[in-house]
């Protein structure tokens, strides 16, 4: 090959043309959202055509197709015991329905709402919900409901019980290993899920104090709708103890999760053996069948599944089929899709350099672990302030900034709690995105009225920023120094 035709892989690549992919990505998705009606396919389309641009600019800089693919294929081989445990909580979701070991927390959340502290009550009891369905969606689309009616009926504050609803919810979202966020959160940095988990007890911890302790001093005064509003739970929960009749051995299925990680079990093990523990207590306590067990495990639960009298009740129930019918090992196709998607995208960028490029721009800026951390989570909110979609946005950062921690000595866990701790706990509380859309909409609540009071999401940055600015006296963090 001669000196001409080398010159224009040998010359620098220019920032703006690494750029060019993320530009592309952040602008199909803009122009999507405005102009057409893909919903969620619309998140796989702009990655796709950014990784096409990504790799149209590899092959102008000499890099083959063997070369980029290459490089998504080792990228994604790294991460793929994660993406098991990804899949296999579909499964493990489906089965502890079908179990009525979600019901059961959900029912048990209920009576646990204190009219008298209507706030710190929700706070909690979104709380443990998320924690055990790994869902803030889902924790806000059923007991955060049945709390708004509670706060309508009493004449409560509907911005400050729907902030402490989503702050709860957010709380077992993030710390849940259940929860999508949290597992791609640890994908994206490549970190490992219980230790990513057990990380972010340093910021999540004190968050999770100080929004107990407002809610807490905010108390609501007993009046004379309080029989009122009590009713208005009593139909789900009269529907669960229909459906699932509560019982204790119910609560096996996640204590053989919970001894799995105080034994440091391989996730997916755990995983599994909860799963099966969970089918075989179905099937042989509960009026379900063998294909029953099954078809929850791959496709989800179902009300079909019930007896014929309770469906009738269930049909007429939204937030009663909001909880149930979900989980199932397909229920993890799209995200995986999503996850193949990003890596491709990563794989073009690293072999063409701009992902270099872009890295060495950043570090630029970087001076020592504050500003790190600093640049890691400015660039999760803009990019989710752009994209709408955290999933997305913890893929990317994630690639982005991996050598960079690795230079600084810090293991991955520190990359993967400042991604959550910027995008995840900035996703709802962002008026424009999915998740900011969907708790205004749930909720009945416009995201700015309950922006001020979904403190625990506020307090994930504010106790992230502090941490790294005391690095060098941080004990925690110094202990999570290790040289990959």
């Amino acid at each position: 090959m001669s000196e001409q035709a080398k010159r224009p892989f040998d010359k620098p690549q220019p920032v703006w043309l690494a750029a060019l992919p993320l530009l592309v990505l952040l602008a199909v998705f803009c122009a999507g959202a405005l102009f057409t009606e893909l919903g969620g396919t619309l998140v796989v389309v702009a990655i796709l055509l950014a990784a096409l641009v990504a790799g149209g600019i590899g092959f102008s800089r000499g890099i083959r197709w063997q070369q980029m693919e290459a490089s998504a294929v080792a990228k994604f081989g790294d991460v793929f015991p994660v993406v098991l445990i990804l899949l296999s909580i579909g499964g493990l979701i489906g089965s502890w329905m079908l179990c009525g070991t979600i019901p059961f927390f959900v029912w048990l959340g209920i009576y646990l709402i204190d009219p008298g502290y209507l706030y710190v009550s929700a706070f909690l009891a979104a709380a443990l919900m998320s924690i055990f369905t790994g869902s803030s969606w889902a924790s806000a689309g059923t007991i955060g409901v049945a709390l708004m009616g509670l706060a309508t009926v009493m004449d409560a504050s509907l911005a400050i019980t729907a902030g402490a609803v989503i702050s709860g919810a957010c709380f077992g979202d993030k710390m849940s290993p259940l929860s999508d966020s949290t597992n791609i959160s640890a994908i994206a940095a490549q970190a490992n899920l219980y230790e990513h988990i057990g990380h972010m007890v340093y910021t999540a911890l004190p968050s999770f104090l100080l929004a107990l302790l407002v809610f807490l001093l905010v108390p609501l005064s007993p009046t004379g709708a309080q029989n009122d509003a009590i009713a208005a739970t009593a139909a789900m929960q009269a529907l669960i103890e229909d459906a699932f009749a509560p019982a204790w051995w119910q609560l096996l299925p996640p204590a053989l999760v919970i001894l799995a990680i105080t034994q440091k079990w391989p996730p997916v093990l755990g995983i599994t053996y909860s799963t099966l523990l969970a089918l075989i207590l179905a099937v042989a306590f509960r009026p379900f069948s063998l294909d029953d067990a099954v078809m929850a495990y791959l496709h989800g639960f179902s009300v079909d599944m019930l007896p014929t009298a309770i469906q009738l009740k269930a049909q007429a129930n939204e937030a009663f089929l909001q909880l149930v019918e979900r989980g199932g090992l397909y229920s993890m196709v799209g995200t995986l899709v999503v996850i193949i998607a990003a890596f491709l995208l990563a794989g073009a960028m690293q072999a063409s350099g701009g992902l270099n490029v872009l890295i060495q721009a950043m570090l630029k800026q970087v001076k020592g672990v504050f500003s790190l951390i600093l640049s890691t989570m400015l660039s999760g909110v803009t990019l989710l302030s752009l994209t709408s979609h955290g999933g997305v946005t913890s893929l990317i950062v994630g690639n982005l900034y991996q050598q960079a921690y690795q230079a600084k000595r810090l293991a991955p866990v520190n990359l993967s709690r400042s991604i959550e701790d910027s995008v995840t706990l900035m996703d709802p509380v962002l008026p424009w995105t999915v998740s900011g859309l969907f708790m205004a909409s749930t909720l009945g609540v416009a995201t700015i009225d309950y922006m001020p009071w979904a403190l625990f999401c506020w307090g994930g940055p504010l106790f992230s920023l502090m941490l790294a600015a005391f690095f060098s006296q941080t004990r925690a963090i110094r202990a999570a120094r290790q040289i990959n």
